[in-house]
């Protein structure tokens, strides 16, 4: 039977998500996973949306981008929102691939998520994918 992945992705920022949701797509279709995509409008949403549908998956991949600005804002989202996917993780002892990008600018955000560079998507999916087997 083949096993479940539910990719949350924030389309925050759309380029950057679409990046890394193909990376993911790509990398579970090459290893025969069923997935399926929903989008949260920020990061921040990501960790409800992974709890709601938790009883419907074997796995969650997470996906989005956060860009340090000119206040606190950056890390309150990146520490929050990896502490509760963390937290998600462990209780419900299911795994979650974390693609969620922590860069300082726009320009470290694209390499990250470039398909043929350092895709963090592919990696999250490597990641939930090993969990799971």
């Amino acid at each position: 039977m083949s096993k479940k992945i539910l990719i949350v992705s924030s389309n925050y920022y759309s380029n950057i998500s679409n990046n890394l949701e193909t990376g993911a797509v790509n990398t579970l279709k090459e290893s025969n996973f069923e997935y399926e995509i929903i989008h949260a409008p920020g990061c921040f949403e990501i960790p409800y949306l992974i709890k709601k549908n938790i009883n419907n998956y074997d796995g969650f991949i997470a996906l989005g981008c956060v860009i340090k600005g000119e206040t606190y804002h950056f890390e309150i989202i990146s520490n929050e929102t990896s502490r509760k996917i963390l937290d998600l993780s462990v209780e419900f002892t299911i795994p979650i691939g974390l693609g969620i990008l922590t860069c300082y600018n726009l320009q470290q955000a694209t390499i990250r998520s470039d398909i043929n560079q350092k895709n963090k998507g592919r990696e999250a999916a490597l990641a939930c994918i090993e969990l799971l087997k």
